[in-house]
């Protein structure tokens, strides 16, 4: 074994040590989850060794980039140590219960997918797509990339046994290989553990406060805020918990981050077309719209919008009402009346309708949306 291997096998080895300390968990094949356990956490699988899947979607911190990056987390910074991309990290967390992505005929809308645009259909799809995108990890291709797993003897045991003796034979398969691991590790009770304030309330395990029930009954009610239409606790019968999304697309007038554009060397012109950047997408209607994210979290993982333009989840909510309301010409992050939206001709104004909200009310929504996060996280709540 060559020095740089017992490096990578060193790194390897106490990196599932430090993680099955984490928890304990359930899976059908818990071997397979094992190794994408150490896979999802190995700097290794970046071309400089500096990150990994946990660098962006930190299991520590909601699933997200919690790094400032030098652009307040808008954007994440790329093992180059320079390059900075211009949309917000998702968390990973509950990703797994997204539907393949998909044209949904009774909606008449495309639902589900990986990424805030859809473009990977599933888990495996998204987890492929990091490793060599050459302003994330920047692996050169996926032969490189390989090359690495080989010069482990972790992983080329727990490949060939798992896999075949010769799935090293077929960079293709290998790969495929890797990114099926780690979608088995985000598939598991780690990443989705349903078990928030408000988890335990329906469970009769934890009694809401005044504050929380109020803006429970505002959430859920379309005759003040319409938060339920696009943040449905779930989006078939068949699925297992509450994610609060729809997995449908929508235009809501988020404008451009233009603080993080100044940053990554995007042109203030540059338009991010979100659904239409899918390449399985080409009809214009679908022009700046977003996946409806989940909101299991959403307290704890902020900056928020696809871009990272608000700081804050009470301006968030101070963005949607002032659609209705004429008092919230202003964004409290900056006292600058808001900005255009990037792409104003598909903004939808018909989910957008509500009544306008006093700022007792906006409080005690952000109070319930509180109550969504899981119990790992709720020492990160201000």
């Amino acid at each position: 074994m060559t020095s740089y291997q017992s490096y990578l096998y060193q790194i390897s080895t106490a990196a599932i040590l430090s993680i099955y300390s984490l928890t304990t968990l359930a899976a059908p094949d818990q071997t397979l989850v094992n190794l994408g356990n150490a896979l999802y956490n190995d700097t290794q699988l970046s071309n400089n060794g500096t990150q990994s899947c946990a660098t962006c979607h930190n299991p520590k911190h909601g699933f997200i980039d919690n790094r400032d990056n030098g652009v307040k987390g808008a954007g994440s910074l790329g093992d180059d140590g320079h390059s900075i991309g211009d949309r917000n990290a998702p968390t990973a967390a509950y990703a797994s219960l997204s539907p393949a992505f998909h044209f949904d005929t009774k909606s008449q809308k495309y639902k589900g997918g990986q990424f805030h645009d859809g473009r990977e259909t599933d888990l495996k799809g998204q987890a492929g797509g990091p490793p060599t995108n050459p302003i994330e990890m920047g692996m050169k291709d996926k032969a490189a990339l390989v090359k690495k797993l080989q010069n482990n003897p972790f992983y080329v045991q727990s490949f060939t046994s798992l896999f075949g003796k010769d799935i090293f034979s077929d960079v293709d398969q290998a790969y495929l290989a890797m990114t099926k691991s780690i979608a088995a590790f985000e598939s598991t009770t780690e990443f989705a553990p349903f078990d928030s304030k408000y988890d335990r309330y329906l469970k009769g395990e934890y009694t809401l406060t005044d504050h929380e029930e109020l803006g429970r009954s505002l959430f859920f009610s379309n005759n003040n805020t319409n938060c339920a239409t696009c943040h449905q606790l779930k989006a078939s019968e068949d699925q297992t918990g509450e994610t609060f999304t729809n997995y449908e697309y929508h235009n809501i007038g988020t404008p451009k981050n233009t603080a993080l554009r100044s940053k990554n060397g995007k042109s203030s012109t540059h338009i991010d077309h979100g659904l239409l950047e899918n390449p399985a997408i080409t009809d214009q209607q679908h022009d700046g719209k977003f996946k409806v994210p989940t909101l299991r979290n959403i307290a704890v993982t902020g900056p928020y919008m696809h871009n990272g333009v608000f700081q804050e989840l009470s301006t968030v909510l101070a963005f949607y009402d002032k659609f209705n309301n004429k008092k919230r010409h202003l964004n409290p992050e900056n006292k600058q009346p808001w900005n255009a939206a990037e792409v104003p001709a598909t903004v939808n104004k018909k989910d957008l309708k509500a009544k306008k909200l006093t700022d007792a009310k906006m409080a005690a929504l952000e109070a319930f949306l509180r109550t969504l996060t899981d119990k790992r996280f709720e020492h990160l709540l201000k």
